[in-house]
């Protein structure tokens, strides 16, 4: 079991304020989104991150699947690298969710408030422990409403393009009952295996390789389900570390009280050692194979 990089108390309580009802849903535009958003640019600021330009806010317009015209803003920092700051390591989450619907607040705990707690766990562990390479942290907005938030990023990074080395992108990590935690992108970027492999056979948890292949049925392969998928549809190579669906998906019970804290926990460590593993020994990752 690798070192302890997380506080887990924090963790936790990054979770629990993310998923109260008085964030009512986070969705993007309303009063809980810009509470979210405010409580992750502070984490970020107290962490030591820097921002690109005067504010970690990033706004953004998009066409929502309504055709209206709407706004969100990613919440993004970073961490400059100690060796070489020319190639950057993504670390992302989305923080929006659903909102309020029926009169029933849908406050997606592990949808999504647990990829942002780690996020900010890991934002705090390397502003402490100098990286060798620059990780930039993500926050998106609007990945409910088609990983919006990930395109505008990837639309007009906050660096050229061709130093965002690999995306490690975080969706739901922390309620698994069989204590499993997939990690998919494996298939399409195979130079990144040994660094899974690696921090698999130390993890905690049960970190399993998958749904990755477009040859799974509808459905089984992630390679497009979340904000890795804009980076990837550009060449970007990514990780995607996330758990299977649940009977709490993407309903109101998706509480604070239904995940489960002591694999969340495990599941944070799991994805510090790997960025750790990767950082140490970047690789330059050849462009993804051709579906099959």
């Amino acid at each position: 079991m690798p070192a302890a990089h997380v506080d887990s108390a924090r963790l936790l309580g990054d979770v629990r304020v993310l998923s109260a009802d008085s964030l009512q849903g986070r969705a993007t535009g309303t009063a809980g989104g810009e509470k979210a958003r405010r409580y992750v640019a502070a984490a970020l600021e107290r962490a030591g991150l820097k921002p690109f330009g005067a504010s970690y806010a990033q706004p953004f317009e998009f066409t929502a699947p309504d055709s209206a015209r709407r706004r969100g803003a990613n919440v993004v920092g970073y961490v400059q690298g100690s060796a070489d700051s020319g190639r950057y390591i993504v670390v992302s989450a989305h923080y929006d969710h659903l909102g309020v619907r029926a009169g029933q607040v849908y406050n997606g705990a592990d949808d999504n408030a647990s990829g942002t707690a780690t996020l900010i766990a890991l934002a705090q562990y390397f502003a402490a422990h100098r990286p060798r390479h620059s990780i930039i942290f993500a926050a998106f907005d609007a990945e409910e409403l088609g990983l919006q938030g990930a395109r505008a990023f990837v639309a007009r990074p906050p660096v050229p393009r061709s130093g965002l080395a690999v995306d490690v992108n975080m969706d739901m990590v922390s309620h698994s009952d069989a204590g499993e935690l997939y990690v998919a992108g494996t298939h399409h970027y195979p130079a990144l295996t040994p660094f899974v492999e690696r921090v698999a056979a130390r993890a905690p948890v049960k970190l399993l390789r998958g749904h990755d292949q477009p040859s799974l049925p509808p459905g089984d392969d992630w390679t497009s389900s979340s904000d890795h998928g804009p980076f990837h549809a550009v060449g970007i190579p990514f990780v995607y570390f996330g758990v299977e669906d649940h009977k709490d998906y993407h309903k109101p019970t998706d509480d604070f009280a239904t995940i489960t804290p002591a694999f969340f926990t495990k599941a944070a460590e799991t994805i510090a050692d790997f960025v750790i593993e990767l950082d140490r020994n970047l690789p330059v990752i050849p462009a993804a194979r051709p579906a099959n």
